[in-house]
């Protein structure tokens, strides 16, 4: 009679506990829900707001020709999804994603009217509700090989980024491109720049003072090379902006501007004081969105914001993909990190010129770090010869840029260790020593797979790019996706009027483990036994983002939920135990034990 009532009881709770299993098993693994949220209700589900910032989750997007091929041909890391890193931003009331770039300041997205370049699965912009600002803008990329460009026009409307909006933002609604922002699953570019290096500040501002426009060159850090004959397409992204060059600020053009200034006189230094100090103030009425915030001051605890990238390709994991804004992620200690300032640029280098007040005063122009030295396996690299060795070596810091770029030569010397392929199986490292301390490229994020259905051949994320030059950038690296998939990145704007009463300054901590070499061996012997191809994360939600209730020994947030992949094995990430899944196994437990129950 006890084990009549015991399997009684059991068979009673079967039914509803293998349904909530079911659902479990449904909403955990590969199989996606019915309905796919709105970017809205992703926006705000996975938002968390603290009393010092926001915190967002950056959505990776897969690039829509490649998933097709995939589909067709079981293609890895081809269909790899680690290009571009989007956060979703409403616009005019519209929410859609934006790729996050650290390498530019401008915000620009496409628009319905748009005729050239805008075709994806994003939405655009409606350009009814803009209002138009009266300037048109081309905004420049490319370098001495290559070029891209997004034209439209400028005007302002309300911008929200997770609660933190701004009313009047001027942007661009962009109506031709030939950039690939629509292919990967992106509406247009979220810069994150400082003011000086901003096109639509520069063109705003000069139209405001009836100063002549910039004549802005076209940006030298894009894709050197040709193109190479290998089955396995690898798209590149390089977003940014050209050099500044503010002729309103800069002496040799002052005297060619009789409407605003009169012609040169002893009243010319305070003439030009004037436009100086008026540029300062338009920071906070003209100035990019993220600058803006902290010109008008009181909407950040702290003028910084944080990226961490998540790993969507070859082993997929690692961090958390999230943009922190105002802090630091809840649990990073800032003493963990290795602090470094920018690189200032002197008003002789391009810089703006200090105020009459401060007149020691030097301004960074973008997010920009030095660094000690470049070591590949653990041996220092020699100092390039394709620049002036008066330029220091630095390194840009860029989240458009999916690639590892730097000197031609010094390239060329790596690839010639390496070889046009070489096997995955074999881990390299490259690392940037930073403040004194090294940063090594995960060896997971050095590699591409080379061929399609062959995951033993492997090619470096690495490209050569132009030299630094006198009167442009002086970055002999940018130092893109791969590198930053291995470090929590912090962004301090400091005071962006008086740089010297709070420095601009950069933090980095590294979150490569120190086995990462036998996990790619490890994730090299997976693909192999699987089909022969690097996984890549189908699912279009953000990645590892669903309950980041985890963090690693140095406090910095760790996906916690299961990892969908495809072309590889189902990768498992640490998750919650649910309740149905608890009832589950107990029902199965008591089922087992009840012969030796006592009476």
């Amino acid at each position: 009679m006890r084990y009549y009532l015991i399997w009684l009881s059991l068979l009673e709770l079967l039914p509803a506990t293998v349904q909530l299993a079911t659902a479990l098993t449904t909403t955990s693994t590969t199989t996606l829900p019915a309905r796919e949220p709105t970017l809205e209700e992703i926006a705000r589900r996975y938002t968390k707001r603290t009393a010092g910032g926001v915190h967002l989750p950056i959505v990776s997007r897969e690039t829509p020709w490649l998933v097709r091929r995939g589909t067709a041909a079981g293609i890895g890391l081809g269909d790899y999804v680690d290009v571009a890193y989007t956060v979703l931003i409403t616009v005019g009331g519209i929410t859609t994603p934006l790729i996050l770039d650290t390498g530019s300041s401008d915000l620009w997205i496409m628009s319905d009217a748009c005729t050239r370049g805008c075709a994806g699965d994003v939405t655009l912009y409606p350009q009814s509700s803009f209002r138009y600002a009266g300037q048109d803008v081309k905004l420049l990329y490319g370098d001495s090989k290559s070029g891209t460009f997004a034209s439209g026009i400028i005007g302002g409307d309300t911008v929200d980024l997770a609660g933190l909006a701004l009313q009047n933002q001027y942007f661009a609604a962009i109506n031709k491109t030939n950039t690939s922002v629509a292919e990967v699953g992106a509406a247009g570019i979220f810069g994150l720049g400082f003011p000086v290096n901003s096109v639509i500040w520069n063109t705003m501002f000069s139209e405001k003072y009836h100063l002549n426009q910039n004549v802005l060159r076209k940006r030298r850090d894009t894709d050197t090379t040709t193109e190479r004959e290998t089955p396995m397409e690898h798209p590149k992204l390089k977003l940014g902006s050209p050099f500044p060059n503010a002729h309103f600020l800069r002496r040799s053009r002052f005297p060619s501007l009789p409407g605003l200034l009169g012609a040169p006189s002893r009243h010319t230094a305070r003439q030009t004081s004037s436009v100086l100090y008026s540029a300062f103030a338009s920071y906070a009425t003209l100035g990019p969105f993220l600058p803006r915030l902290v010109a008008t001051g009181g909407a950040l605890s702290q003028p910084m914001f944080s990226v961490t990238l998540q790993r969507d390709t070859v082993d997929v994991g690692g961090s958390v993909g999230m943009l922190s804004i105002g802090e630091l992620p809840a649990g990073v200690d800032v003493e963990n990190m290795t602090w470094v300032p920018l690189r200032l640029y002197t008003y002789d280098e391009g810089g703006f010129p200090a105020p009459p007040d401060a007149p020691n005063e030097v301004y960074p122009i973008t997010w920009e770090v030095m660094l000690d030295g470049v070591y590949f396996d653990g041996k220092k690299l020699p100092n390039s010869t394709s620049s002036s060795s008066s330029i220091a070596l630095s390194a840009l810091i860029d989240t458009g840029n999916s690639l590892i770029r730097g000197p031609s030569d010094i390239v060329a010397y790596i690839q010639s260790q390496l070889g046009r392929v070489f096997p995955c199986s074999e881990p390299h490292t490259l690392a940037f020593q930073i403040g004194g301390k090294m940063f090594p490229v995960d060896p997971r994020d050095f590699v591409s797979q080379a061929y399609v259905n062959n995951a033993e051949a492997c090619t470096p994320n690495l490209i050569a790019t132009d030299p630094p030059e006198v009167g442009g950038y002086q970055f002999s690296w940018s130092l893109g996706t791969p590198f930053l998939k291995g470090v929590l990145s912090s962004y301090y704007y400091g005071n962006l009027t008086y740089p010297s009463v709070d420095p601009p300054k950069m933090g980095f901590l590294s979150t490569v483990p120190t086995d990462a070499a036998q996990q790619m061996k490890n994730a090299a012997n997976a693909a192999a036994k699987a089909d022969e191809n690097f996984p890549a994360v189908s699912e279009p939600a953000p990645s590892g983002t669903i309950r980041p209730l985890l963090t690693n020994v140095t406090g910095i947030p760790q996906p916690t939920s299961q990892t969908a992949v495809k072309n590889g094995a189902l990768r498992m990430n640490q998750f919650e135990l649910s309740g149905a899944r608890c009832t589950l196994v107990l029902v199965f437990l008591l089922a087992w034990l009840a012969p030796f129950l006592p009476l």
